[in-house]
C-alpha cells in the first residue's frame, strides 16, 4: 500500500501531536482487542475466505475516509475500520494456510509456507516505498492515499480465488456460532500446552508494534520526508530474510529463541543511542531476528491447536497481541526506541523460561 509507509508522517504533517498519534494507535489497538474473538469464530463457523474478502474492503474504506478527512476524528474512524480488517484477517489466514497443509497431509511445511508468505508481504513493500515516493512527489498524501483504497479492493479480488477447505461443522446448527466460540475459548483456557503458546505469540506478536514508528526513526534521525520510505525500506527487507529463513529454525528451543529476541532488543538499544540515519541497519538486522522468531512461535502454536476452531483460538492470541502493543505504544510515549528496546529484552527473558 503506498500510503502505508506515509501514514505516520500524514499524522504529523496534519499537526498531531505524539500523543496523539500513540492515541490513534490506542484506537486501533482496543478496536482490534473488542472485535478480534468474534470474528475468529465467524471465521470459522461460516467462511475462512469471506472473511478475507471482507477484510480488504474495509481496509479500503479505512484508507479513503483518511484521504477524505485528515485529522483526527477522520484518523480514528479510519483505525476503527482497519482494526475490524485486521480483526478478520488474524486467525483466519493461518487456519486457512495451516489446515490446506493438514489436509494435503504436510502439516510440516507450515512455518516454511508461513515463513515465504510473511516475506513476501514484506517484501511488496519494496514497490510500496517506490510507489510512495513518486506518488507523494507528484500528488501526495492524497493520490497515494487513493491508490491505497484501489489496492485494498484488489486484494479483495483476489481472495475470491482462495480455495475453500471442507466444513468441519455442521452449517444448519442454529447455535454453531456460539458453540464454535465457545469451543476455541475453552481449549485456550483448559489445554496447559495451547495456552502456553498462546501466551508466547501473544507476547512476541506484540513487539512487532514497533513497525508503526519506523518511519519517526527516520524522521527523527533527521531523514527528509520525502525520503523516508526509501530509507526505511531495508527494514521489511530484512524481516523478509528472517521470515523466510524460519522453517530451518523451527526446532529451537526456548532459549534459543530468547536469545536472538535479546539480539534484537541490543541492535534497537544500540540505534538508539547512536541516534543517526545510519541507526536504520541495526534496526534492520534486528528485525531480521524478530521476524523469524515470531514465525517460530505461531509454528508451536498452531502444532498444539487439536478443535475445529483453530481461527478462533489464534484469535485469543491476536487479542493478547494487541494487549501486549500497548505496552510498546506506552514504552515509546515514556523513552521512544531506547524504552522499547528493554521491553523486548524483558520479552526475551520471559520467552527463556517457557517450556
Amino acid at each position: 500500500m503506498p500510503l502505508y509507509p506515509l501514514y505516520v508522517v500524514l499524522f504529523a504533517a496534519s499537526g498531531l501531536t505524539g500523543g496523539q498519534i500513540s492515541a490513534l494507535f490506542v484506537i486501533w489497538s482496543v478496536t482490534g482487542l473488542v472485535t478480534e474473538i468474534p470474528t475468529g469464530a465467524l471465521a470459522d463457523r461460516f467462511s475462512r475466505r469471506a472473511a478475507l474478502i471482507a477484510a480488504g474492503v474495509l481496509k479500503a474504506a479505512g484508507y479513503a475516509l483518511w484521504t477524505v478527512l485528515p485529522g483526527f476524528a477522520g484518523f480514528a474512524a479510519g483505525f476503527v475500520l482497519w482494526g475490524l480488517s485486521g480483526s478478520l484477517v488474524s486467525g483466519s489466514l493461518e487456519a486457512l494456510v495451516y489446515e490446506g497443509l493438514a489436509d494435503a497431509g504436510v502439516p510440516q511445511r507450515y512455518p516454511t509456507v508461513v515463513g515465504r508468505i510473511t516475506a513476501v508481504g514484506l517484501l511488496a513493500q519494496v514497490p510500496s516505498a517506490v510507489a510512495a515516493t513518486v506518488l507523494y512527489a507528484d500528488g501526495g498524501f492524497r493520490l497515494a492515499g487513493w491508490v491505497s483504497v484501489g489496492c485494498c479492493l484488489a486484494s479483495s479480488l483476489l481472495a475470491t480465488r482462495l480455495p475453500r477447505p471442507p466444513r468441519t461443522t455442521d452449517d444448519d446448527d442454529d447455535d454453531g456460532y456460539f458453540a464454535t466460540l465457545r469451543a476455541g475459548v475453552r481449549e485456550t483456557v483448559k489445554q496447559p500446552t495451547v495456552r502456553i503458546a498462546v501466551l508466547a505469540l501473544a507476547a512476541v506478536g506484540g513487539i512487532d508494534a514497533l513497525e508503526e514508528y519506523f518511519p519517526l526513526l527516520g524522521q527523527s534521525w533527521s531523514v527528509p520526508t520525502g525520503l523516508i520510505p526509501l530509507a526505511v525500506l531495508g527494514i521489511p527487507l530484512a524481516g523478509a530474510g528472517g521470515a523466510a529463513i524460519a522453517g530451518r529454525l523451527a526446532a529451537l528451543r526456548p532459549n534459543a529463541l530468547a536469545g536472538l529476541l535479546g539480539g534484537m532488543a541490543a541492535l534497537l538499544a544500540a540505534a538508539a543511542v547512536l541516534h543517526v540515519a545510519a541507526g536504520i541497519a541495526l534496526v534492520a538486522a534486528g528485525y531480521a531476528l524478530y521476524r523469524a522468531v515470531l514465525v517460530v512461535v505461531d509454528t508451536r502454536c498452531q502444532e498444539r491447536i487439536t478443535g475445529t476452531a483453530r481461527a478462533t483460538v489464534t484469535s485469543v492470541a491476536a487479542v493478547g497481541t494487541e494487549l501486549a502493543c500497548f505496552l510498546v505504544y506506552g514504552a515509546w510515549a515514556l523513552g521512544q526506541a531506547f524504552a522499547v528496546a528493554v521491553l523486548i529484552g524483558l520479552i526475551a527473558v520471559a520467552v527463556s523460561l517457557l517450556r
